[in-house]
């Protein structure tokens, strides 16, 4: 009985504290209200004294009898509102006064203040309003003054005070009745079904049969029960969506995330990339980070996690430094982490990465203006090769549970192939490029399997909600499947995958940040090494030589800013870092040959002895490379077609510490989604896009910083740690619900002991 007393008391006094502060905060518009409706009273009555003086003080002026004028001025002002009277006679001084109106204020004060929108003023006595009347000359008087005199009449304000106060007492006291009133009426109401349909939920839930007494099933409540099994998975999709962004993601809050969630479990990471490629020149054995995306993203939340990466080894050296388990410790020279290398021949990387994945999905994903190729031999060698992946995942795991972190569209069938030999794994899918609608991912002939293979895991993930709609979609179009789509739910044979989006990021702050030299030494080395002006404008791209990252669409837009602004001819350079990969298909190798052609038409129509406005970098370029750059540039320009996220706008972006420069972004990218700063454009459109690198290169130094300081914010808030926060956090949920659904499987639920 005491704790239902301290309910209702916890109850009770809220909501009475509420409906005070309700009426607090209505306080302030009453009174507003009551002024102006005083005021307005005192307005009229105003012009009744006036009217009802009128007469008598004409003829009073008109006899120059000021002592009449003071007696009946005294007579009138007895009424509580009204202060003091005065009339101002025709020379602007006072003529006439009653006893209360003040000596001090003159006829040019009062009607000056009465002229005001707010004509109040303060005297010893209190505040005062000021009216100010014309006199009209009657018919049988015989003034004819000019200037007109005007009676002033001063109005006591002090009684809305005291009528506003009195209000206020009765607002408040009637608010707090009410919320006790009603909090009683509320809580007697509650009480009368509270304990019968509280235990029946509770026992409905726990699965509980109680055939008599106080606690029995009910059989209304079943449909309840059922609903309230599924608000579980509800409140928990809200309770996600609803934490928003989280700061301070850093690799020992992500180590601390594995120890107090994931403890004990092991990682294991499969891409076909791997982290760090082996290669033998001149000098020896080199070790290189291939300029990808998903490494940049990846290899540092190994490096806070520790585990093995599972990856293809393509390196002329990689078979020389690795032991006799094709394993090698990296990174190099801290390791931190084991990388086991997959071998394969040149067949079988033909058919599966330059055949398959990439003649085939990544054209098809992108929906680009290249037809995508399939073939039967390139499907087999994908089966193959990704079986291979999927036994050296089970090789490398030591425990019946590994989490398993499978990237990319080249091993879309490791999920499901893990899955058949280790069925309790949590197996973690993140798909980097976008997923199309079911109409473009329908021309794949094996689009059933690898559908059946991504569903193999545990969490799907996509960088954005609009590729989690498309593959449910594309699910509900192609196989049979119960998806959930309130909750992101696809399950196939009992097998539940959580379809999700986690926008990928970069690594905050960078190790190397620290050995970064400032942004004027960058800019003072990319001008000497590539021979621009000193009072250059530096344009800036960064990409691999693909067909889906806009550069020719970026270079015709350059083109045109040149032809529409001759200004900056001379000043204005762009760099283009191209970086040659899958240079063994045909439409690579045209495409970098058709980039070439157009910078050459472009140095051509506008260079002039040493000024070449389009400097092409056919190259790679490693990290500090290309901080080098991103601190020497003013703009930096992304325009892919279409892209999954795309991190060399954030990597710009995170390379400015001195908040200057200009992201110029693609609207087909992912990243635009999040970062709203840039200057957003359509990369089709060439006048848009050109505009918009004009402004860039016209814009204030402020409006740079401002810019820049939330771009900086947001990827600093939302860095790869965060990225894998999250998906490891959902992972350690689904992890201890499928532990629980186990246990209950296996010993059933407890009996209902009556409590």
């Amino acid at each position: 009985m005491l704790g239902y007393l301290r309910l209702q008391l916890r109850f009770l006094l809220p909501l009475a504290a509420a409906m005070v502060v309700a009426a607090y905060v209505a306080l302030p518009l009453i009174e507003k209200l009551t002024l102006r409706w005083f005021t307005r009273d005192i307005s009229a009555r105003a012009a009744l004294v006036a009217n009802a003086l009128h007469d008598s003080t004409i003829d009073a002026l008109a006899s120059r009898d000021a002592r009449r004028l003071v007696l009946l001025f005294d007579r009138t002002a007895q009424d509580e509102r009204v202060f003091g009277i005065g009339l101002c006679g025709s020379d602007g001084g006072v003529f006439a006064r009653s006893n209360a109106f003040p000596a001090t204020l003159s006829c040019a004060d009062a009607k000056q203040t009465a002229g005001l929108g707010d004509p109040r003023i303060t005297l010893p006595g209190g505040a005062v309003l000021i009216s100010r009347h014309p006199l009209a000359a009657t018919e049988n008087s015989e003034i004819g003054l000019e200037p007109t005199p005007e009676l002033i009449l001063l109005h006591d304000l002090s009684f809305i005070e005291r009528r506003s106060l009195d209000t206020r007492r009765y607002l408040i006291a009637f608010l707090a009745t009410l919320g006790f009133v009603v909090a009683i009426i509320t809580m007697l109401v509650a009480q009368i079904s509270w304990r019968g349909w509280i235990a029946g939920a509770r026992a409905l839930l726990r699965g509980d049969v109680v055939p008599v007494g106080p606690l029995a099933v009910r059989p209304e409540l079943a449909p309840l029960a059922e609903e309230l099994r599924g608000r579980l998975r509800q409140l928990e999709d809200e309770y996600r969506r609803a934490r928003g962004p989280e700061t301070g993601w850093t690799p020992e809050r992500l180590r601390g995330l594995l120890h107090s969630e994931l403890r004990g479990d092991e990682i294991i990471v499969v891409s076909n990339r791997e982290p760090y490629i082996h290669d033998r020149d001149q000098q020896g054995v080199r070790v290189r980070r291939p300029a990808s995306g998903l490494v940049t993203a990846i290899e540092p939340v190994m490096r806070a996690c520790s585990g093995t990466w599972i990856a293809h080894g393509s390196g002329t050296a990689d078979r020389d430094m690795v032991d006799l388990d094709d394993r090698v410790s990296v990174p190099p020279d801290h390791p931190m982490y084991s990388l086991r290398r997959i071998w394969l021949t040149p067949e079988e990387e033909q058919g599966y990465y330059y055949g398959f994945a990439n003649e085939g999905l990544w054209p098809l994903c992108h929906v680009a203006h290249v037809r995508p190729v399939f073939r039967e031999s390139d499907w087999e060698a994908y089966r193959a090769v990704n079986q291979r992946f999927a036994d050296a995942v089970v090789e490398e795991a030591r425990t019946e549970d590994p989490v398993v972190l499978v990237q990319d569209y080249h091993l879309a069938l490791v999920p499901a192939l893990v899955r058949e030999k280790l069925p309790q794994a949590t197996i973690l899918t993140f798909w980097h490029i976008p997923w199309p609608n079911p109409e473009s991912f329908g021309i794949c002939p094996w689009r059933r399997e690898i559908l059946l293979g991504l569903l193999g895991s545990t969490i799907l993930g996509f960088h954005t909600k609009f590729h989690c709609k498309n593959f449910l979609e594309t699910v509900d179009r192609f196989i049979e499947a119960r998806i959930e789509h309130e909750h992101s739910v696809v399950a196939v044979a009992e097998r539940e995958t959580f379809i999700e989006s986690y926008p990928i990021s970069i690594e905050w702050p960078h190790p190397t940040e620290g050995e970064w030299a400032s942004p004027a030494d960058c800019r003072h080395a990319v001008i000497g090494r590539l021979g621009f002006p000193e009072h250059a404008i530096i344009g800036l791209g960064v990409d691999r030589f693909d067909y889906t990252k806009g550069i020719v669409e970026r270079l015709n837009a350059v083109e045109r800013m040149l032809e529409k602004h001759p200004n900056l001819r001379g000043r204005f350079v762009f760099v283009q870092v191209a970086s040659p990969t899958r240079s063994t298909l045909d439409e690579y190798r045209a495409f970098q040959q058709q980039v070439e052609r157009i910078a050459s038409r472009i140095n051509a129509r506008f260079g002039s002895g040493c000024y070449q406005p389009v400097v092409l970098l056919a190259e790679h370029h490693d990290h500090g490379q290309l901080i080098e750059l991103y601190r020497a540039a003013d703009i930096c320009v992304v325009t892919s077609l279409h892209d999954g996220m795309n991190l060399v706008c954030k990597e710009f972006v995170a390379s400015r510490d001195d908040e200057q420069g200009v992201l110029v972004l693609s609207r087909f990218a992912g990243a635009a989604r999040e970062m709203h700063e840039a200057l957003i454009v359509n990369p089709y459109h060439v006048e848009e896009t050109a505009d918009a690198i004009y402004r860039a290169a016209r814009m204030s130094s402020g409006e740079q910083r401002e810019r820049m300081i939330s771009l900086r914010h947001t990827v600093r808030d939302f860095n790869v740690f965060r990225w894998a926060g999250r998906m490891l956090s959902d992972a350690a949920r689904w992890r201890l619900r499928a532990r629980v659904e186990e246990r209950v499987r296996k010993h059933g639920l407890p009996e209902f002991d009556g409590r």
